[in-house]
């Protein structure tokens, strides 16, 4: 067992330039005696894990040979961790706020219900002109895994991801698995993200049919997983509908190709699902709908 209090995980893949951006502005958290940090570089072909071995000796970097996703990534991070608390930040992204550490550990200390708290995150290629806020923390449903930190007791206590997932909904079905166990999830808008992306642009990337396709079976996925039976036709109609109205009919033919194949994703895995399924009781989904929605995306 390690004295230390916090581990730091950084999933990466194929993004060499922005890591060592994000290394650079984590020094001072890379630098903190009471902090161990662990990379998983998901089968980069840029040279990622060769860097790090050279540059960042401090750094405990495992490697998949080939991609295997980010829940399989997340699963194998996770299961290293040795320190009472897990803090998590993607590969291009980085805190502002400096008492990262004391506020998580704090709040940690003096909410003994909580899990898991998510963090304030700004989307965006530039860092916002103002960090104020008037946000206090509030119970959530689910988080952001941009950047979050956990209580690792409580990831003893749950299933571990689905990694035929592969990609998207990890957070969801952490949030569900950890309110199944009475664990809270809480929005920490005093730790300050900033999430060096443009998200208005990520429609015209090469891989937008394969980010829609996975997000919309990931959604679908976790309605069977953990919806209330009488709840999923709805839902799942109403989700499928509105897919069709925003983008198809509207001429995304690129969107029909994704959704067909989500579906045919759902049919494949429906054992699995069943499987694997840890559904919410009436009364508990109730509950958990009363909750607050996840605070994804923070505007000064």
């Amino acid at each position: 067992m390690t004295n230390h209090k916090f581990t730091l995980l950084i999933p990466t893949k194929n993004r060499l330039t922005e890591l060592r951006f994000t290394l650079k502005k984590l020094q001072f958290i890379l630098e903190n005696p009471l902090v161990d940090c662990i990379i998983c570089d998901d089968g980069s072909t840029d040279g990622t894990s060769e860097y790090l071995t050279e540059n960042h000796p401090n750094i405990k970097v495992i490697r998949n040979r080939s991609s295997k996703g980010i829940h399989a990534v997340r699963n194998k991070l996770l299961s290293l961790v040795k320190t009472p608390f897990a803090l998590s930040i993607d590969d291009d992204a980085h805190f502002i706020t400096e008492d990262v550490l004391k506020n998580i550990e704090e709040y940690f200390k003096n909410n003994e219900k909580v899990g898991l708290v998510s963090f304030r995150a700004f989307w965006s290629l530039k860092e916002p002109l103002s960090t104020n806020t008037i946000e206090k923390p509030v119970r959530v449903k689910s988080f952001g895994a941009v950047g979050f930190a956990m209580r690792m007791k409580t990831w003893n206590e749950i299933p571990k991801l689905l990694e035929w997932f592969k990609f998207y909904g990890e957070e969801d079905f952490i949030a569900f698995q950890l309110f199944k166990k009475g664990w809270k999830i809480d929005y920490l808008p005093e730790v300050l993200v900033h999430h060096r992306v443009d998200v208005k642009s990520r429609k015209n990337d090469k891989d937008y049919r394969l980010r829609l396709r996975r997000s919309l079976r990931s959604g679908w996925y976790l309605y069977f997983l953990f919806y209330p039976l009488k709840e999923i036709p709805r839902r799942f109609f109403y989700t499928l509908w509105m897919q069709l109205k925003l983008k198809v009919f509207k001429g995304d033919f690129k969107a029909l190709i994704a959704i067909i194949q989500a579906l045919f994703d759902v049919i494949l895995n429906i054992p699995r699902l069943y499987k694997n399924s840890n559904r919410l009781t009436n009364n508990e989904f109730d509950a958990y709908q009363k909750i607050a929605d996840a605070k994804i995306y923070w505007k000064p």
